[in-house]
């Protein structure tokens, strides 16, 4: 037995919907009758067609942001109508926009939110999530017992995003007077400049971590990434070393990734990096220590000094690509 309505938070960005967005929304009608999808701002673009490509039945398009927060505006208009709509379950990506609107919708409607979840399985007309805990080494389980909706905040690359063409109804919004939480304002952003495919979207990742020796190294890291049509990422380490920015992180507290080839290189494999890449199809470690606990995930292991073996490859690349 599958729940009636499940609506799901979709952010778009630059006229499209996110990769995360479109997960949850297949996830969603796998699960439920109807879908309903929330975005913040105009239905133009690909939106539209793209959520009802993976499953979504209804669009409400929240206009007239007017620089407030797209959490507070989105949270604002889904507690207006939760009571006559009555969703059994709500999900949220888990990114910044999403948490916040879970936080704020959670103390709207004053539920609990279940958030870092991997997995959702359908159970007597409910649904139970599954979590990474112990750095992902354990997984939990946990359910709502009563009311609804059930709010989910859920991690990217939880599910596959599968085709699942439906007809789709759009309706547009204003969202108005949102109360104290409207007062604060957007006065800048700045967006990430990147060349190629975006990290968690990327069919291949090369990643470097501390095995690298020094911060300028990384730059074979990108090289690489570059030549293979992928994206770079690093290990924590790296990153709290300030050798290259948060955005490029991989693991529990960065991105999860889920690439065709992942190529770990000077990554040694500590639980928390693991959780957020072992997803990949395919899996390659560069490590001159033959116990580092990357390799027991590794579908081919190189034991070498990364310095040495990665200027090899690159050059064995360019070689092939003429």
């Amino acid at each position: 037995m599958g729940l009636s309505k499940i609506w799901v938070l979709a952010e778009v960005a630059g006229g499209k919907v996110s990769a995360a967005s479109l997960e949850l929304v297949s996830a969603a009608a796998r699960f439920g009758d109807e879908v309903t999808a929330f975005v913040v701002g105009e239905p133009g673009g690909e939106v539209e067609s793209s959520l009802a490509g993976f499953g979504a039945s209804r669009l409400v398009a929240i206009t007239g942001l007017d620089s407030r927060l797209p959490g507070s505006v989105a949270a604002a208009v889904m507690a207006a109508r939760a009571a006559g709509d009555q969703p059994e379950a709500i999900f949220f990506p888990a990114s910044y926009e999403g948490r916040d609107a879970a936080g704020r919708l959670s103390a709207k409607l004053d539920r609990p939110v279940i958030t870092n979840v991997v997995n959702l399985n359908p159970d007597n007309g409910s649904l139970v999530a599954e979590h990474a805990i112990f750095g992902g080494s354990q997984i939990a389980l946990s359910r709502f017992t009563a009311g609804a909706p059930a709010i989910f905040v859920v991690r990217p690359k939880s599910f596959a995003a599968e085709e699942n063409p439906r007809s789709i109804t759009t309706e547009t919004v204003a969202a108005g007077d949102i109360g104290v939480a409207g007062a604060v304002k957007v006065v800048a952003s700045h967006v990430e400049e990147r060349t190629g495919p975006k990290l968690d979207e990327a069919p291949v990742v090369v990643a470097g971590g501390r095995g690298l020796g020094q911060a300028d190294k990384f730059a074979l890291i990108e090289e690489l990434a570059g030549l293979l049509g992928g994206a770079a990422g690093a290990s924590r380490a790296i990153v709290d070393a300030g050798w290259v920015p948060y955005a490029y992180q991989v693991g529990q507290t960065g991105k999860t990734v889920k690439p065709n080839v992942y190529i770990a290189c000077g990554i040694s494999g500590a639980t928390q990096h693991m959780v957020g890449m072992k997803g990949a199809k395919n899996i390659i470690a560069i490590n001159k220590d033959a116990d580092a606990p990357i390799f027991s995930i590794a579908d081919l292991g190189i034991v070498g000094d990364v310095q040495k073996v990665l200027p090899a490859v690159i050059e064995a690349v360019k070689a092939r690509k003429g």
